[in-house]
Parts: C-alpha cells; structure tokens; sequence
C-alpha cells in the first residue's frame, strides 16, 4: 500500500459528495487539491510588523506565539471541488462533452461521472483519475498519494469503475469502452500458459465409478474408397460373399484388396501371415433346422509381425469402419471377431461363434451335510470353582 499524503476533504466538499450519493443532482465532479496559502490577515500583520520592527525582533515575536495562532496562519492543502455539471441526457449521450473539457494538459485531477444505474447503496459512478504525461513530478505524486483517500471520502462501494489516463483518448467514451472489453476479456496468456491450459482442458478425470464415463479415443475415421464401397454394396445384396480390405496409410484410405468367391474352408488361406487385414464373409449354414446367412466382420492382426504403427492404425480404424458399414450400408453384422492367424477358422469355432451355447441350468453349490447322529457329551467350557474343588 502507497503512502499517503494526509491531505483531506474540507466541510463544503463532503457536503457535495452526500448531495452526489444520495442523489441526481449532479453528473460529473472534478476535483482538485487546492494548494497552501497564507491566512490574508497574518500578511497585513506581517507587513506592518516589519515596518515598525527589526527582523529579529519579529522572529521572536513569532516565537512567543501560542501554537494555536500558528496553526491559523497557513491554510494547508486540501481537496477541493473545481466544477460540478449536472445532469441533462443520458450517461453515454453527454459522457464526452462534460468529461473532456475539464482535462488540463498540465495539471493532474480527479473525476467522478455519474452512469443512470445503481446499486443497493445509491447510484453508480465512475471514478476517473486524470495524470498528463508532462505534468510536474511533485503535482503527480501529489494526487497518486492521495486517491485512496478520495475513494474513501465519497464512498468505495459507490465506485464502479476506476480507470488512469495520461491521453485524453484513455478517458473519452471510446477508452472506457475499450477499458471495459479488455476487464470482460480472458487474462493473456504467455505461450507456456496457454499450452498449460490446453492440457489441463484435455486431461482425462481419473474418477471411476458406476455412472461416470469416461473420454476415450473415438478412433480414425479413414474414409472408403469407391471400389470398397461398391463392393460391399455387392455382399450386402449378397453378388459377393467375401470382401476383404486393406488401409492405405500414405493415402488415408481403406481400399478394396480381395473378393474372390470363398468357402468356409478356404477362408484360412485368405488371412495374410505379415499384414493385418478387414474381412467381410457370408457364414452359410444351418442351425436348428434353419438356413441362415450371417454376415461375420473378422480383423486378422498377426501379431508382432506387423510393425507398431500398422498395429495401431488398423486398429483405430476399425470401429468407425464397422460403425459406417453398419449405419451407413446398413449391413447387419451378426459376429466380430479377432484373430492373429487363420488356423482357427474351422467349421466348428465359427458355429460357436455365431450361435454359443446357452447354459439352461446354472449348478448350485451344494452345502456340506452336518454330522449325524449323537454330538457326545458336553464339553466343559469353564473351570469349577475354588469352593468346589476342595469339596
């Protein structure tokens, strides 16, 4: 906190700044601190002193002087109200034409514009501190030290806005306006700050419970090539019952690589052993008496085979790939599956796949029996008493 000056309000200004506050008498007020000067009476006493004593002697004179006396010969400095305008249109309307004039280009002061809107203590005011660049030193640390004692004078809580200039562009209707969109503005921001905040924004919460969800990678949504996408429209409307694709990563595109006409027992030859793959394959078959067609989406992946990025990319691909042939082809898939080789697909696993075996009867855990017949005797579970044992 600055040091103050202990230059305060006269009796007529606190006057003035009751009549403000309580009501809509006045619009803008400037106010000044009026400089020190000699009481008028000490300089006729002064001059006539001097003609009728020596130097010396009126130095004593004044020396003898009750302290009282003395206070009463210089008037100190204070603040003072050098105009007060009132109110003829709107705050914004007028803003310009009473603030403006009353900026001396050398001289610093104080300002206090009344808006049209109020709070639960009176009306709301804008507290403008005007401080020129070429000004004086002494005259700008003069009011600087005393501004929080203005404040306190007229009342804090009826300040809205407290804005220093130097221009007059910083104090006209555009500067408050500017200063206001820069208050209402997010803080600046240095380049780590902000690289800060964006990772804060992007941070996953680690709070698990049964109804949080958590944020997770959507994945990459490579789009269809036009072959692809005729050639499923082909196994939709069952032409073709294989369709196996392949990612193009230096182009982003999932493109068409086989339709070959394939049985259940050839489909282990179309799973490549050094690349992943998508496929698409029309699973004939009959189960319970009933012709079915099901349509079976298998993602081979050969293991360690493949590189990291391959690995990766096939597998961020696959859920929007499945999620677009199912919405947007509307291709019914009746069983996903992965898999690292083309062993496994026999006739047997992929019945299993497609129709599990539901389990009717869950088996109970069966509860031991308790022994039967007599327990034996009863067991003594404390020692008799001393009185007992001597009996």
């Amino acid at each position: 906190m600055s040091h103050q000056t202990g230059i305060q309000a006269g009796n007529d200004v606190k006057k003035i700044f009751a009549s403000a506050r309580n009501g809509d008498e006045y619009r803008v007020l400037k106010i000044i601190i009026e400089n020190g000067k000699q009481c008028p009476r000490f300089l006729e006493f002064a001059s006539s002193a001097k003609k009728m004593l020596s130097l010396h002697l009126c130095v004593k004179l004044l020396q003898c002087m009750p302290q009282i006396f003395l206070a009463h010969i210089c008037i100190p400095e204070q603040l003072s109200v050098g105009t007060a305008k009132r109110a003829s249109k709107q705050w914004d309307q007028e803003y310009d034409s009473l603030v403006l004039p009353l900026l001396e280009d050398t001289m610093p002061c104080y300002i206090l514009y009344r808006l049209d809107s109020s709070n639960n203590q009176g009306h709301e005011w804008i507290f403008l501190a005007w401080s020129p660049d070429i000004a004086s030193v002494r005259e700008k640390m003069l009011y600087a030290a005393t501004r929080a004692t203005l404040k306190k004078e007229f009342g804090g809580g009826h300040i809205k806005e407290e804005i220093f200039g130097t221009t007059k562009d910083d104090l006209n209707l555009s500067g408050y306006r500017k200063y206001m969109t820069s208050q209402a503005a997010p803080l600046p921001l240095t380049a780590a700050e902000e690289e800060l905040r964006q990772i804060k924004l992007q941070e996953v919460q680690t709070d698990i419970g049964v109804d949080t969800k958590q944020q997770t990678l959507q994945g990459v949504a490579f789009p269809l090539h036009r072959d692809a996408v005729a050639a499923l429209e082909r196994f939709r409307d069952k032409e073709i019952n294989y369709v196996q694709l392949e990612v193009d990563s230096d182009h982003e595109l999932i493109r068409l690589c086989n339709t070959e006409p394939t049985e259940l027992r050839d489909l282990p030859k179309r799973i490549p052993e050094e690349s992943a793959r998508y496929h698409f394959f029309l699973y004939k078959h009959s189960h319970e008496g009933d012709y079915l067609e099901s349509t079976v989406f298998i993602y081979s992946m050969p293991g360690y085979k493949c590189s990291i990025r391959e690995r990766m990319l096939y597998s961020s691909c696959k859920n929007p790939l499945v999620d677009m042939v199912e919405n947007t082809l509307n291709i019914e898939i009746e069983k996903k599956l992965e898999i690292d080789n083309g062993d496994d697909l026999t006739s047997d696993f992929m019945y299993e796949e497609v129709h599990p075996k539901q389990h009717a009867h869950k088996q109970i855990f069966a509860k031991p029996r308790g022994p039967t017949g007599k327990r034996g005797g009863r067991r003594i579970t404390r020692p008799p008493t001393e009185g007992k044992e001597e009996d």
